[in-house]
């Protein structure tokens, strides 16, 4: 009896345990065979544990929860089903190939079930995708929705006409075409269709899934939805200057970028255009839109583009938005820093500023937070959390005053003509309007007359903070900068003692030399009206 006993214990033990070891077996084995599919197909396919909306596979019509859609043309396929479908169905080609290659137009690429709601039919103009099944049909390029009762053989066969966003879109034949003028070495792209038409002014989307909130995977999804995917590049995978060279395929002057990411990814990206003014390229330059997704946003808030992006606007908005900006000009700014000694035999260190250069407590606060971020990066994929750690350490600050008598420790030249500093903490040096995530730090509490700040005059606004409770006084409009004046040319020496400084939120800490920033060149960007302030609608209007 005892003997049994001990048996039956053994297997009412062992039995959980090998169910369980059985379906994480069959688990594993499920997702090798998937990743499979998404490496050999030609599809953009992405798995999701659940779907946002109510979803029906595009094979065998039933509801799911899960499954895997495709970030291109919008087919969606549970489990059991990927491996048919991936075979059955095609994505939509960035570029024509075969007989295809010499047309100028391609028809509707037509995709069952899964309609976006509140989608109108184009025949009827009744809704689509209302029935609790699969059904009715969406054009992946032109988004166009129709009805399964009203899709007729000629819709099937009907040239596409990109619909709204055509004047944006890379059509796959333009790209086949140019492909076949480059290998027959002529370069007269003028004549292919539509480079012809005036209003064709194509976008390039430039996305850092790194950046901010973790929002430019979903984003590069959606915009391979609208565009050609051959115009989407995520810049974890692919440098700017290198997805910058489609810009040459393209018409002069026309191109327009749009960069989702924060002001960092911005900085990267005008770099790459300025490599591609070294190497001759400066005709095909592009106009520079930016869609927030950092922490702090200066330049986007500067340029109308918002404080951050968390997903409020919709896509087809954003690209209605970049095709009606309005092209600026941005000052761009050389910082060179020269260690002090007559034997110090290393190359001054160089950068380029877009928004701010700065010394003290504001440059220790992100000295600090970069230095945090650095060992434990995973903790910082909020924008709200970004924004708390710059708080804790801000309030640090004010306690411990680890930049105070900065005017003992530092000279400052205005246009070559040397300024008396009062007791100071910092010295910020502003190409820009924002500051510190959102804050307009030249302006104060807009009570005294000041100079208007420009991004475009070759002006550099420069002001002095009494710490870190002085700036944050500035922000909520409780006190006013120490305006210290405007300059094309500013030089500053540290004489003694290590500071933290910082160039557009890159810090690092500084022991003696000598800091001189000079006008560098400008950047086209676009400026987008609809997110203006009172005070951007009068800098502007100056």
């Amino acid at each position: 009896a005892d003997w049994r006993l001990a048996l039956w214990t053994l297997f009412s033990v062992l039995l959980p345990v090998l169910i369980t070891a059985w379906c994480s077996f069959q688990r594993s084995r499920r997702q090798l065979l998937i990743r499979d599919i998404f490496r050999k197909s030609k599809h953009d396919w992405h798995y999701t544990d659940l779907f946002g909306q109510p979803s029906y596979c595009c094979v065998c019509a039933q509801h799911m929860l899960r499954g895997a859609f495709c970030g291109c043309c919008g087919l969606r396929a549970s489990e059991r089903c990927l491996k048919k479908a991936d075979q059955r169905f095609v994505c939509k080609e960035i570029m024509t190939r075969g007989a295809g290659a010499a047309q100028s137009s391609i028809p509707h690429h037509w995709v069952r079930g899964n309609v976006p709601l509140c989608s109108c039919c184009v025949v009827c103009k009744q809704q689509c995708g209302t029935q609790p099944k699969l059904c009715d049909y969406r054009c992946a390029w032109c988004q166009y929705t129709v009805h399964d009762e009203c899709m007729v053989d000629c819709l099937k066969t009907e040239e596409c006409t990109f619909g709204e966003f055509k004047d944006l879109i890379i059509p796959p034949y333009y790209l086949a075409t140019i492909n076949q003028m480059r290998k027959d070495k002529k370069t007269n792209y003028e004549k292919v269709v539509p480079y012809s038409r005036k209003q064709w002014m194509p976008v390039i989307v430039l996305a850092n899934t790194r950046s901010g909130n973790n929002m430019g995977e979903t984003l590069l999804g959606e915009f391979k939805m609208l565009l050609n995917p051959v115009q989407v590049f995520d810049l974890s995978k692919i440098a700017p200057a290198k997805a910058l060279q489609l810009c040459t395929l393209l018409p002069c002057n026309a191109v327009r970028v749009l960069v989702c990411g924060g002001d960092g990814t911005v900085g990267w990206v005008l770099d790459a255009i300025d490599e591609m003014k070294i190497k001759g390229q400066e005709r095909y330059i592009p106009q520079v839109a930016i869609l927030p997704l950092g922490t702090g946003n200066d330049l986007s808030n500067t340029l109308g583009w918002g404080a951050g992006y968390a997903g409020e606007v919709p896509v087809e908005q954003i690209l209605r938005n970049v095709m009606e900006a309005d092209g600026i000009k941005l000052d761009r700014w050389k910082v060179q820093v020269t260690n002090k000694g007559y034997y110090n035999l290393r190359k001054p260190k160089v950068f380029t500023m877009n928004n701010y250069f700065s010394i003290g407590p504001d440059a220790l606060m992100a000295l600090n937070f970069h230095a945090h971020r650095e060992k434990t990066p995973s903790l910082f994929s909020s924008r709200i959390i970004n924004k708390a750690v710059y708080f804790f350490y801000g309030t640090k600050d004010c306690l411990v005053q680890e930049c105070k008598d900065l005017n003992k420790k530092v000279e400052l030249e205005l246009d070559g003509e040397r300024i008396e500093l009062p007791n100071l903490e910092g010295i910020i040096v502003l190409n820009i309007g924002y500051w510190g995530g959102g804050c307009r730090l030249w302006e104060g509490m807009g009570d005294e007359p000041y100079p208007l700040a420009r991004h475009d005059d070759g002006l550099l606004e420069v002001v002095g903070v009494h710490g870190s409770f002085h700036c944050a006084q500035i922000q909520v409009k409780l006190a006013n900068p120490v305006r210290l004046g405007q300059a094309h040319t500013v030089r500053l020496i540290l004489k003694s003692s290590k500071m933290p400084m910082q160039v557009d939120g890159e810090p690092w800490a500084q022991g003696p030399c000598t800091v001189t920033i000079t006008h560098k060149t400008h950047a086209l960007m676009l400026y987008h009206s609809g997110e203006q302030t009172d005070d951007d609608a009068s800098s502007l209007s100056e």
